[in-house]
Parts: structure tokens; C-alpha cells; sequence
């Protein structure tokens, strides 16, 4: 049985009719995972700890105590620190480090609480900061459907893990985009929900007001069902928001409107200008037009809309975001936890060359333009005035939902590249996260699905952003996408000739 093609209901509903014990079904992914090493998608895979939780899940289901999600595997970004497993953020400066507690996140998916089983810890760029996973220092996660091609980032592991059947489903986050484009460029879902909809306890800092924790999976319902999982408040995380539980799923199989004729008749989309300039490539921008013509034809109405400050994102998102990673950061001295450089003279050496070791070359990058903007004499003209232009950008948010109900466009200017072809220039790098950077600065929700391959067998993502509380909307208009599609169906044809025809 390919146990990897089937959704998380399909495999709830096995293991309930005992078809397959969780035991079985961990044992199937982890097989898959070592067949499939060359992708590097995990950075700490544990068998016999896998499988000891899994007997766990498989004594609670025939005890009566297992919910919907028992026993079902699931990989979780190598940025959630977790207890027993190995939680490096992809770096050297944490290479060895064991988290004595569980991340919020992993706690809530975890035996304790929803019952899945934990498969590893996946592939990164360093400290999450990267479109590429390039930056991780135990080399990228490389594309299932190209291996030649990167797999996006920061969250690259995961999507691989995902894309290549290697796992049900995985968790992410995203700071300007790391769930949406690693999503699109390997042809799976990811969500960024609503800032504070999921708590950041246990999750390895980068830039606090912009990080967000979210699902990455095969489509919008599984996405959802982990949604339902992780969300909520956490008094341990001063960001986490306390509201009543949205169910993410509440919407699912309902017609937007009252109108049985058509599924989604008068949901309003609007489609921003600025999303669709120079610089898209033109297979990206068919495949985005005719996802809208599909929405037109189940419905929808599209109505252009304008993000004006859309260009400012970039330097407003790379003063702001760096500003706090240079503050989270450094927390890494080399003294109580993390790399400690072998040969030093006095104190001030320990820490300069333990921080210039431990850390990558991206991650020095940013916490050197940090400390820049935060210094005395430049604080108001770079960190300050960044403020207030991201309060603008998050104006023009609402001055375009007032007139639509969901915005889309692409999620990425191009598909993704080959691995090496951008890494030695980082503005270019910065360029691609033109479309995703607006939505974390404005702590929008935002997802990535799958609406096309280009020419060159690459998938291609379309971006739907949300107002604040939106996601059951959202996920509801995916879910009628991805009924009506196939694109979220199709697999890698590149794992088929890696392991003799067998995916």
C-alpha cells in the first residue's frame, strides 16, 4: 500500500479499522526517509525512538484513548526545540543541542496531545533565515522534483519531507515567507496563520513580531486539521493571542454564499497590481491567470486592487527583521549553551571567536546589519522609520479587503533555481520574498497552493492572503480549488527513478 498518497483523513481512518497499526505506518515512513537520504531533508531521524512512540499511539487507539490524529507520523522543523531529539536551528552553534522541553507546537501534535508520532527533525536554513535552505550548515534540502534545484526556505526540510512522500505532514514557520515559498516551489500547501494564532514557546528565535508557526502538507484540509491542533493560547508566550478556537475546518464542503448554483458565487477576489509587474516570470503568471479564470468559473469574481507600498516591503522587512534577530541572537556567547571555540586567550576572544564559528555566513550578515540600524545615531533613521512604513503596508491591507474577500497572486516572482545559482548574492536572494514579505508585517494569514508546472517540471504555487481570522475562509476556497484540480495531486517523477519506478 502507498500509504504516503493518502491524506490525513485516509490514514486516521486505516489505523482506526486497523488496517494498519501506527507501528506499520511509522516503519513505512521511515523506510521511505532512508531510501530517499540524498534529498537531506532530515537533519535527526531517531528509529527506535519513532517506533517506541508509535507502540505508545498504537496501546492508546486500543485502550479507547486515541483521537483523530493518533499515531499518524509527523516531521517537525529542526526550529521547534524538542525534548530527546536534536534542535539546531540547522547550525553549527547549536550542533549538539538537546532541548530538555518540548516547543509549544510539538507538545500540542505530540503523544500528550494529539497523538502523532514524531518522525525527525527537518532540514533548515541556518536560524531560519534563507529562501533557499543554502544557508543550512549541514548542506541544502534539495528539490524532490529536480535535485539540481533548491527547495526553498527557510522551511526546506520540511517541504521536501512532505513533497517527497516522506512524511504525512510537517511543521514550519514563517518570518517573510518560509512556509509559502519552500510550499510552492515543491508543489505541497503551507499556511501562515493570523501572528499569534499559534504560540512561538520553543521556537528558536529570529525576529519575534514576525515569526509564525504553521502546518505543510498536501492540502488545505490536512493543513487545517493540524491547525485545529496547534492553535490557540499559550500564557507562555507573551504574543499568543486569547481567543475562542476558530475551527479551521468549520467552513469546509460549504458554498460561500447562500446560492447553491455555483460553489464560491460572490466571493470577491482581488488581485494587486504590483503583484503581477516587471520581474514575474511569465510561466509563473500564466499559471496564476488561469487559477483566477478557474475561481471565475466556480464562481468567484475577480477585482483589481492595489498594494502601493508592496516595493518598500523588502528594505522595511531587512532593517526590521535583522534589528531583532541581532538581538535574539545573542544569546549565543559560548558560555551556557551552543558552539564554544577550542582556542581562545581571555574572554572577549571566547566570545568573538565562538559567535564567528558558530554562526554561518548569512547569519553574521544580518546580525551585523542589526546591530547597525539599532546603533546610536541610526535607530531613528532605519529602525524607526521602518515602523512606521510597516504600519502603512498593513493599511494598505485594509484599504484593499474593504472592497474583497481574499487576495491572490503568486507567491514567488520565479520557480526555483538551481542550488548555487543565486547563493553568492544575497540581494537577489532578498528580492524573491517580494510578495510574501507584506503579509508578515502586516501579521496577515497567508497560503501557498499548488496551481501549476512550468516547462521545466517545476511546481508553481498560488498565494492567497487573508484578513486577520480569516483561515477558515481561506481554507474553505483552497478546499473547493483543490476539488475541482489536480495540481496538488501530482508527485515528483524525479523519486521514481531514484528508487527503481518505486515512489
Amino acid at each position: 500500500m502507498n500509504w504516503h498518497e493518502l491524506s490525513l483523513t485516509e490514514l486516521s481512518k486505516a489505523i482506526r479499522d486497523k488496517v494498519v497499526s501506527s507501528v506499520e505506518l511509522s516503519q513505512y515512513f521511515l523506510d521511505r526517509i532512508s531510501q530517499h537520504q540524498h534529498l537531506n531533508a532530515f537533519l535527526d531521524v531517531q528509529q527506535e525512538r519513532t517506533l517506541n512512540q508509535a507502540k505508545q499511539a498504537d496501546d492508546f487507539i486500543s485502550k479507547g484513548r486515541g483521537g483523530f490524529l493518533t499515531g499518524i507520523p509527523v516531521a517537525h522543523k529542526d526550529v521547534f526545540v524538542t525534548q530527546h531529539w536534536k534542535s539546531t536551528a540547522a547550525s553549527k552553534m547549536l550542533e549538539n543541542y538537546i532541548s530538555p522541553y518540548d516547543a509549544r507546537v510539538v507538545e500540542r501534535l505530540g503523544l500528550n496531545g494529539a497523538g502523532m508520532v514524531c518522525l525527525g527533525k527537518t532540514n533548515m536554513d541556518e536560524f531560519a533565515m534563507g529562501s533557499s535552505n543554502e544557508n543550512s550548515a549541514f548542506g541544502p534540502a534539495l528539490n524532490p522534483w529536480n535535485n539540481q534545484y533548491v527547495s526553498g526556505g527557510s522551511s526546506g526540510g520540511s517541504a521536501v519531507a512532505v513533497a517527497a512522500g516522506l512524511t504525512p505532514m510537517a511543521t514550519g514557520t514563517d518570518t517573510g515567507g518560509s512556509i509559502r515559498q519552500p510550499a510552492s516551489f515543491c508543489g505541497i500547501t503551507g499556511i501562515k496563520p493570523t501572528y499569534g494564532s499559534v504560540s512561538r514557546y520553543g521556537m528558536i528565535a529570529y525576529a519575534s513580531s514576525l515569526d509564525q508557526a504553521g502546518p505543510m502538507g498536501k492540502s488545505a484540509k490536512d493543513c487545517g486539521l493540524i491547525l485545529n491542533e496547534i492553535a490557540g493560547h499559550d500564557a507562555r508566550d507573551s504574543t499568543s493571542l486569547n481567543q475562542a478556537p476558530l475551527g479551521y475546518l468549520s467552513r469546509i464542503g460549504k458554498n460561500w454564499s447562500d446560492d447553491d448554483s455555483l460553489p464560491l458565487k460572490s466571493l470577491k477576489i482581488g488581485v494587486p497590481s504590483e503583484f503581477f509587474a516587471d520581474g514575474l516570470q511569465a510561466e509563473v503568471r500564466a499559471s496564476i491567470e488561469s487559477a483566477l479564470k478557474h475561481f471565475e468559473s466556480l464562481g468567484a469574481v475577480c477585482i483589481p486592487v492595489t498594494l502601493p507600498k508592496t516595493q518598500l516591503s523588502i528594505p522595511v522587512y531587512y532593517v526590521l527583521a535583522p534589528a531583532e534577530a541581532s538581538s535574539n541572537l545573542s544569546r549565543y556567547d559560548g558560555v551556557r549553551y551552543g558552539y564554544r571555540a577550542k582556542d581562545y586567550k581571555d574572554l572577549s576572544q571566547m566570545y568573538e571567536r565562538s559567535r564567528s564559528e558558530g554562526f554561518g555566513a548569512e547569519v553574521k550578515r544580518r546580525i551585523l546589519i542589526g546591530t547597525y540600524v539599532l546603533s546610536q545615531g541610526y535607530y531613528d533613521a532605519y529602525y524607526l522609520q521602518a515602523q512606521k512604513i510597516r504600519r502603512i503596508i498593513a493599511q494598505d491591507f485594509q484599504t484593499a479587503f474593504s472592497t474583497c474577500d481574499v487576495l491572490m497572486g503568486p507567491v514567488a516572482p520565479n520557480v526555483a533555481w538551481k542550488v548555487g545559482e543565486k547563493s553568492t548574492d544575497p540581494v537577489e536572494m532578498y528580492l524573491e520574498d517580494i510578495y510574501t514579505l507584506s503579509t508578515n508585517l502586516a501579521g496577515l494569514p497567508a497560503m501557498s497552493i499548488p496551481c501549476g508546472v512550468s516547462q521545466s517540471g517545476l511546481p508553481i504555487g498560488l498565494q492567497m492572503i487573508g484578513n486577520y481570522f480569516s483561515e477558515p475562509g481561506m481554507i474553505q476556497i483552497a478546499d473547493h480549488f483543490q476539488s475541482t484540480t489536480n495540481w496538488h495531486q501530482l508527485k515528483p517523477q524525479s523519486l521514481e527513478q531514484a528508487v527503481g519506478g518505486k515512489v
